[in-house]
């Protein structure tokens, strides 16, 4: 971008630190209720004593002359499915509606209520609860808080997608930390020698403090120069310039043009001439202005991004179909107390740092290109670590054989299964938005999402029936 973007520079950096918390933010509520699995897994199956006992109120174990009875809730599977549907249906609406909202209301509104529904989750930590009635309403809170991290994620790809291709990167490396961090809380949680009870209720707090954080970071957005310069590309005029885009995108006011061009543009109200369509405005504060300023639709982006949308529904598709339904019932060869660090350290931890590395290598690498035949190949190739990850440890199990008995073979199955995912999906959303005009960006960007979102619903649906098949 020509003219004052390039005198003004990201002072700090900290238009960058802010989408990279804004990523962060975003993946929040997800990796969060993912990571917490091995909580809820022991709440509903009543295992764990600090927290339930048998006193006949519905809420511990029933026993009979063989011992415990747990009645199986499928936690992972259902967690993941009623995690993604609404991301999909409400990923899919901020597409259509997205220009009816203001960004403003869609992001800030959004963080409000996560953070008001992870207060919620962390307050039930102390609640004494039946297990069924525990259940249906976790499940409930898994749905409301993907449903308006689906309008968050949306609206935040659509804004990233404003700015120079770098950001997309810092954005979508900081979607990727999400899970390292909720990883790591729950690793402290677990180690820590507090009661089940109080290591939950803090590590629910921690993502509390995450979306204020990321609330504050947002706000701050529009008072930096920097970041208003590129969010107000959607009027397709800079500040400084002698031309305004009215927002209803059918009046053009021109007060004073000093250009080489003999034509001027009317303002009286009607759209610019054949002649100021292609004006070449002086070199400070210039740009050019090209006929039909009107947004492309909709289906027009989606041919221009049909290949990146495709990519990015098959990796979260292969990713989500045994992350995490199947990857969390592995089980340790070296059992002990290491079993108690087993999956947090080699199927959460790993994933997310491997994930989040994979995102971050895209600012260095990029390859291949976007226009290469290779790139959907590779992509596709990732369905090997399905069967790779199903020959695991993985247990109860009742047809597949165990082929990678060993912790480490899971360990280096799941790192270059995360790196891949992160590389290849950051790739995808990062390409997207440059295979369209920059006044459709945002439309690319958001559709992207409800791609994205797609992948993730079609990966969690898989899991039910991949998992039945070890």
């Amino acid at each position: 971008m020509k003219g004052r973007a390039d005198d003004v520079q990201d002072r700090g950096c900290l238009v960058g630190i802010i989408f990279f918390i804004l990523g962060l933010g975003t993946l929040l509520p997800w990796n969060f209720f993912m990571t917490a699995s091995l909580y809820f897994q022991e709440r509903l199956n009543g295992s764990h004593t600090d927290l339930f006992n048998s006193t006949g109120n519905g809420t511990g174990p029933v026993r009979n002359g063989t011992g415990p009875v747990h009645k199986e809730y499928y936690f992972n599977n259902w967690m993941t499915l009623l995690s993604q549907l609404p991301l999909l249906l409400f990923t899919l609406l901020n597409s259509i509606l997205y220009q009816r909202i203001s960004e403003a209301v869609r992001i800030a509104g959004s963080l409000v209520f996560i953070l008001l529904l992870f207060i919620l989750t962390a307050v039930l930590v102390k609640v004494p609860m039946n297990t069924d009635t525990f259940f249906s309403v976790t499940m409930a809170i898994i749905w409301f808080i993907n449903s308006f991290g689906a309008v968050l994620q949306g609206s935040s790809f659509g804004l990233v997608g404003l700015l120079p291709q770098k950001y997309s990167s810092i954005f979508m490396s900081g979607q990727g930390l999400a899970g390292t961090f909720a990883a790591i809380a729950m690793l402290i949680s677990t180690a820590s020698d507090v009661d089940f009870k109080s290591a939950a209720l803090g590590y629910f707090i921690t993502p509390c403090v995450g979306t204020l954080i990321t609330l504050f970071s947002y706000l701050l957005l529009p008072r930096l120069e920097f970041a208003r310069i590129y969010l107000n590309r959607s009027s397709k005029y800079e500040d400084g310039t002698t031309d305004k885009l009215l927002k209803d995108g059918s009046v053009v006011e021109n007060n004073k043009l000093n250009s080489h061009a003999n034509g001027s543009a009317r303002t009286d109200g009607v759209k610019l001439s054949e002649e100021a369509d292609k004006m070449n405005l002086s070199q400070e504060g210039t740009m050019q202005v090209e006929k039909g300023q009107d947004k492309a639709s909709v289906w027009e982006v989606f041919k221009k991004i049909w290949v990146m949308a495709f990519c990015v529904t098959f990796v979260f598709t292969v990713t989500l179909s045994v992350f995490p339904a199947i990857t969390v019932d592995v089980k340790t060869s070296f059992p002990g107390r290491w079993d108690h660090f087993f999956i947090s350290v080699c199927c959460f931890l790993i994933f997310n740092i491997n994930d989040w590395l994979g995102r971050t290598i895209t600012t260095l690498i990029r390859w291949p290109r976007k226009e290469s035949p290779l790139f959907p190949v590779l992509v596709v190739s990732r369905v090997v670590f399905i069967p790779l990850l199903m020959l695991c440890n993985v247990q109860d199990r009742y047809y597949l054989p165990v082929f990678f008995r060993h912790d480490a073979a899971f360990a280096i199955i799941m790192a270059w299964f995360s790196v891949s995912s992160g590389y290849f999906v950051c790739l995808s959303m990062s390409y997207a938005p440059q295979m369209v005009d920059p006044k459709d960006a945002e439309t690319a960007g958001a559709l992207m999402t409800f791609f994205l979102s797609l992948g993730l619903s079609i990966g969690a649906a898989l899991s039910f029936p991949l998992r039945s098949l070890v």
